[in-house]
């Protein structure tokens, strides 16, 4: 059974840093990808940042240079350093997970940035 757990969203002030973590378990060497998509209210999910087990990474443009995917393969976690924060990173944000065959979710976690 594959889980996902999220934590570290929560409120920034603009400018401000965050962390998020991602903790997977079951199949873990079935892994391709993981992630973060995020979701703004209104708006469609989108892409943040993905790392592959290769170590490849890929950021959304409007991230680049300001937040930093990075993972621990000891402790199966996903991290994304958030920096410079924006207002228009608000979003409840997605860790992911791609397997040869399907993908998988976490239950999302809320941030929000004050301006």
């Amino acid at each position: 059974q594959v889980h996902l757990v999220e934590s570290g969203g929560g409120l920034a002030q603009a400018g401000g840093s965050l962390r998020l973590s991602c903790t997977t378990s079951g199949n873990i060497f079935s892994i391709n990808a993981m992630g973060w998509y995020r979701q703004a209210p209104g708006k469609q999910r989108e892409l943040v940042a993905q790392i592959t087990t290769g170590g490849s990474t890929n950021y959304a443009d409007s991230v680049k240079g300001r937040f930093t995917i990075s993972r621990d393969n000891a402790k199966n976690t996903v991290y994304l350093q958030m920096s410079s924060l924006k207002p228009e990173d608000t979003a409840v944000y997605y860790c992911f997970r791609t397997d040869e065959l399907r993908a998988y979710w976490g239950q999302g976690t809320q941030v929000t940035v004050s301006s």
